[in-house]
């Protein structure tokens, strides 16, 4: 099903695709086949806010519970009632999904998303079209998110090898409404949203809408971290109700924050590590402290312009046009702590003298792209079959400028460190300056390290051309077949720039390679609210695709290597159930991702790709209604992700792949009184998480421990106009790490125990 084109050395044939083990699942609610009882049943004109029928692109011609792929979408009705402002938070409505920190000496910042044991950072797309930045977005211009799992090459092309992410933006649409909210606080929380629609003329064909935001907030319990920023989205629809729709939108986002480096692990269970020679305890460390500067910041610019045209063809026939020019800006200088190197001469008898390594970083980075895409979908009959088609082609050029920020450590506000030399390797480490903070009281008016370009840097382009094609075949009431195939052509120029006055040249390295992923599904509908369904997918992640070639041969961004192939076998069932307004799902599934590292033969320089992980499980969800007033979104993932070979050492075959808890669960329900009052909360749970793919010993934290969040809400409808809104959350003020680094020896601490009030005004 999945092929390479490729002008590169030849490879061995890939081993056979997974099986999964067949799965029978009965739906908790079954409802009745018979077309004549169906008729006669009374339905409930409530409508579930949190339940969507369909996904938004075209590519997904099908209703979800006929869609044979485990797709979760959170609607804006669960951000409202969770107060959630970003798109972390809305992810904690779907299991399998982590965040993490980034490298030892780097962090990452923004939306770092693990999706089933994959990186998925690269993989966030808004209306279909790859977003840019590594950003925090947020959630105030956002109608849905939907979260698609499994190999996803043939509707998205080159991203993660479990999934991608789809951020649906608000249009205008043919009625006047408006909303206002004003939020306060833990932390010094202040944010307020504006969400204006307005008919242009009496026959609704056009339509205008308007989205403001504005932040301004610290970080509970973090000492001197704080969140600023605002928003604006105008967005213009003509012929709204016509046979020819268009829209034009435009998206700002301007964030000016001081970030947050995370604080040591040297409280958490299993930490260990050196502490200063002679020392005989190490007290727990504030969680609050920060140890950066008050030039520490992370400056943002977002600009997204974006034009769409509907046509309809004919009844069922419509051709979709989107171009789409984005460019995110990144200014940040952030300094993190570093638990293994503590300052010569501490006093190991008095630990309020203990001064500890820090880390000043920095990133200049600029992201652009231009895209456009077309789309026609199709009803037809043909051959006496039923067929819904969708087929498009799709442009895109994305750039990516990096400098590189250097600190600037002397005598003025450093340590000198001595030189020292290894008693094993007898590699000798010259004498340098280190930038140290106080463990327990750091101070941000100590000596500045400014952190300043260095003339080096890295240029990345990737452009690409595509064409795909689906069809979905109804060959009868109960059965149905989805297949999919897609074509791409992808080009990466890389350049690498030295520092101002190295010796050494720059890096040019380019890649260029055709490749084809597909997708296969069968439906089987019991009842016309149910089905069963059997599918396989592939998908392809070429060298560069994060905009950096390497040459080391058999590194994964390495021209010389083969794109990294994922092939997804899923076995699942979807009901409709409660008059519809209810979906239950279920999905046993199994990944295999390849090539994802190898050896170059030191005489002909051909590379065997070998690198292998694998991740299966089961997933459960439910969304809707219980009933007219009874709301929820709940889902539960058991994942097990190993790495089948990696390395070629006995250290990592074998290993659990890190960031992937076994078992993820998350549910939140809220329930409407009859007096205007709505109660709700929920609860999150994360397994204990693998730190390292490498099963020998693991400094410092060894893992991530466990956790289990509980949150509320309380709102009341004052009137038709004006509602509150109390949310609480973690409410057993529980401890517990949201990300950390590869390293382990610094994290981020999830919220404590908080609170936000919510006022709503409807004009």
């Amino acid at each position: 099903m999945s092929y390479i084109i490729s002008r590169k050395h030849p490879r061995a044939g890939s081993a056979a695709a997974a099986t999964l083990v067949a799965m029978a699942v009965l739906p908790v609610a079954a409802q009745t086949t018979s077309g004549t009882l169906r008729e006669v049943q009374v339905q409930s004109t409530a409508e579930s806010e949190y339940k969507a029928e369909r996904a938004s692109s075209p590519k997904l011609t099908q209703p979800l519970v006929d869609t044979p792929q485990t797709i979760t979408v959170i609607r804006k009705e669960v951000l409202r009632d969770q107060a959630a402002t970003t798109l972390t938070d809305a992810l904690r409505n779907t299991p399998g999904i982590t965040m993490q920190m980034g490298e030892n000496g780097n962090t990452a910042t923004g939306d770092a998303v693990y999706l089933r044991g994959f990186d998925a950072q690269g993989s966030i797309f808004v209306d279909g079209i790859r977003d840019v930045g590594t950003i925090t977005r947020d959630m105030f211009n956002i109608e849905q998110v939907e979260v698609v799992k499994g190999p996803a090459g043939t509707d998205i092309g080159r991203g993660s090898p479990n999934g991608y992410i789809n951020l649906q933006s608000k249009l205008p649409f043919a009625e006047n409404d408006a909303n206002a909210t004003v939020s306060l606080g833990s932390g010094s929380l202040k944010r307020s949203t504006l969400d204006l629609n307005r008919k242009l003329n009496e026959s609704g064909t056009a339509a205008f809408r308007l989205n403001l935001m504005a932040q301004d907030s610290g970080v509970v319990d973090r000492d001197e971290v704080k969140n600023k920023g605002w928003g604006f989205a105008p967005s213009l629809a003509l012929g709204l109700g016509t046979p020819t729709r268009t829209y034009f939108s435009y998206l700002h986002m301007n964030r000016r924050n001081r970030p947050d480096g995370g604080f040591v692990t040297t409280r958490l269970p299993g930490w260990s590590a050196s502490a200063p020679r002679g020392a005989t305890s190490f007290p727990a460390v504030d969680e609050s402290n920060f140890y950066g500067w008050s030039s520490d910041h992370d400056d943002v610019d977002s600009d997204m312009f974006t034009a769409r045209i509907e046509h309809d063809l004919a009844p069922g026939v419509t051709v979709r046009n989107i171009t789409r020019w984005g460019r995110t800006k990144q200014d940040l200088v952030l300094t993190a702590p570093f638990s293994s190197g503590f300052a010569p001469g501490t006093n190991a008898a008095d630990p309020a003298s203990w001064m500890i390594r820090v880390l000043p970083q920095g990133k200049l980075q600029r992201n652009e792209i231009l895209a456009n895409q077309t789309n026609i979908t199709a009803d037809l009959k043909l051959g006496g079959l039923d067929h819904s088609f969708s087929g498009g082609v799709e442009l895109a050029r994305e750039k990516q400028t990096n400098g590189t920020l250097a600190a600037n450590i002397n005598a003025s506000n450093g340590v000198l460190i001595p030189a020292s030399t290894n008693p094993t390797t007898g590699v000798v480490t010259p004498a340098s300056y280190q930038a140290f903070a106080s463990l327990y009281a750091p101070d941000m008016g100590r000596p500045l390290v400014p952190v300043t370009p260095n003339g080096a840097g890295t240029q990345g382009e990737v452009t690409t051309t595509a064409a795909y094609l689906f069809d979905t075949i109804k060959l009868s009431p109960a059965w149905q077949v989805s297949a999919g195939v897609r074509w791409e052509h992808y080009r990466t120029e890389y350049l690498s720039l030295p520092a101002t006055g190295a010796t050494t040249a720059a890096t040019r390295l380019s890649d260029s390679d055709s490749m084809f992923t597909g997708k296969l599904g069968v439906v089987y509908k019991p009842a016309p609210n149910g089905s069963i369904y059997a599918a396989y997918a592939t998908s392809a992640r070429p060298p560069g695709s994060d905009f950096a070639l390497n040459t080391t041969a058999g590194n994964s961004n390495s021209p010389n290597m083969d794109p990294q192939k994922a092939r997804t076998a899923e076995l699942g069932t979807k009901w409709d159930v409660l008059d519809k307004r209810l979906a239950l799902t279920a999905a046993l599934f199994r990944t295999d991702n390849t090539n994802e590292v190898g050896t170059a033969d030191p005489v002909t320089g051909a590379v065997d790709q070998y690198g292998k992980t694998r991740v299966q499980g089961v997933e459960l969800s439910a969304i809707g209604q219980i009933t007219p007033a009874w709301q929820l979104i709940a889902g539960v993932a058991n994942t097990s992700a190993k790495v089948i070979e990696g390395l070629r050492t006995a250290t990592t075959t074998g290993a659990a792949v890190r960031y992937s808890p076994k078992l993820t669960a998350t549910l939140w329900s809220t329930y409407k009184l009859p007096f205007g009052l709505t109660v709700g909360g929920g609860v999150r749970y994360v397994d204990t998480q693998a730190r390292s793919t490498n099963t020998a010993a693991v400094a410092f934290v060894p893992q991530i421990p466990s956790y289990t969040v509980l949150d509320a809400m309380l709102g009341y409808e004052v009137n038709k106009n004006f509602s509150l809104q109390l949310n609480v959350f973690n409410l057993t003020d529980k401890f517990y790490i949201a990300r950390i680094n590869n390293a382990g020896n610094r994290a981020t601490i999830g919220t404590p125990r908080s609170a936000v009030m919510t006022a709503t005004l409807k004009f």
